[in-house]
């Protein structure tokens, strides 16, 4: 019998998990330093075109391969078209219209949020707190929505790491120049983000990830092509940084953070996923002292270690849940966990 060689799925998942809160948090400090270069509508609109550009050239050289191998044996389209699984009836078309609400709220509903609040003065850090509040929010709902059970270790690492972000940024919380009421965005894109993973994680994607996330794009693309045009906003500045802002926020929080969440969401579970999103305060912070000079004291160490050990209780009482029986479907990009 043969052993099978490479990476084995645990390491890829474990690789990919550190890649998510690398990019994730780079969305934050990405923001804060792109808003200094221009309005909200006018950056996020050019990061959007930018990221649909790319990925609409990755895709049709894909495309062309695949038709170029198919070429005498099969004149059917393509079946990773965007265009196409839109426009087919019956299920497909209703799955790719599904995702186009998933997009709508997981690109603008969470997004343009986030960037006001940063816009408005609130921090990096304390945006990125309330964001933190999302697996509270995750696993307080996961069970009558997606019939799963929380476990009490799982409780316990979600109560701890929320302990750790409290203290990582309660005295930025109260230096904040911001308005009260532009605490309320952040909240709302968190929402907005738990609303777009529930709807993802009831009814899988039938896409593959790439034309998914270009649906995603284009749906965020148009809808903030509106906004900027009647903010008078949409013309983009002439100015080198906020080309590089642009590009930096298109690849990396974009297509590197977006694309590594989905295909988490379907690794591991909900739970899990969610609890990762605690490290990225603690990394936003370790980020911020380094680039900013700003004081890493012995509160804000106490609170890298809590949030530490909440994740690891939280992955670990996901470990011990009995794994279920699942099916997998012709697009799934990789082994699936419950």
């Amino acid at each position: 019998m043969s052993k099978q060689i490479g990476i084995p799925a645990g390491a890829v998942t474990a690789l990919a998990s550190v890649a998510f809160v690398l990019a994730w948090s780079s969305g934050f400090l990405g923001a804060r330093f792109g808003t200094g270069q221009a309005p909200v509508p006018t950056l996020l609109l050019w990061r959007y075109v930018v990221v649909v550009v790319a990925l609409g050239a990755v895709l049709g050289v894909a495309r062309c391969a695949r038709l170029a191998r198919r070429r005498g044996r099969d004149p059917a389209p393509s079946p990773g078209s965007v265009a196409a699984h839109l426009a087919r009836p019956g299920r497909e078309g209703r799955q790719a219209r599904h995702h186009v609400v998933v997009g709508l709220l997981s690109q603008v509903g969470y997004v343009l949020p986030v960037y006001g609040a940063i816009a408005l003065g609130v921090s990096t850090g304390a945006t990125s707190l309330v964001d933190a509040v999302q697996p509270v929010l995750v696993a307080t709902l996961v069970g009558p929505l997606l019939g799963q059970r929380v476990r009490r270790l799982q409780w316990a690492g979600l109560a701890t790491a929320s302990a750790g972000v409290a203290l990582l940024v309660s005295a930025d919380l109260r230096v904040t120049a911001a308005p009260a009421w532009a605490y309320a965005l952040p909240a709302a894109a968190v929402a907005s983000l738990v609303a777009a993973t529930f709807l993802e994680r009831r009814r899988p994607a039938t896409l593959p990830p790439g034309p998914m996330l270009a649906l995603h794009a284009s749906v965020a693309a148009v809808v903030l092509a509106v906004l900027a045009i009647a903010t008078g906003t949409a013309a983009p500045p002439a100015d080198a940084a906020f080309w590089a802002s642009t590009l930096f926020l298109a690849l990396v929080p974009s297509l590197a953070a977006y694309r590594l969440y989905w295909s988490l969401l379907r690794r591991v579970d909900v739970t899990t996923l969610n609890a990762l999103l605690f490290l990225v305060v603690p990394t936003t912070t370790l980020a911020g002292a380094a680039l900013f000079g700003e004081p890493l004291g012995p509160v804000v160490s106490a609170g890298l270690a809590l949030a530490g050990l909440g994740v690891a209780a939280v992955i670990r009482g996901e470990a011990r849940r009995p794994a279920p029986a699942r099916s997998r479907t012709a697009h799934d990009d990789g082994p699936h966990r419950p």
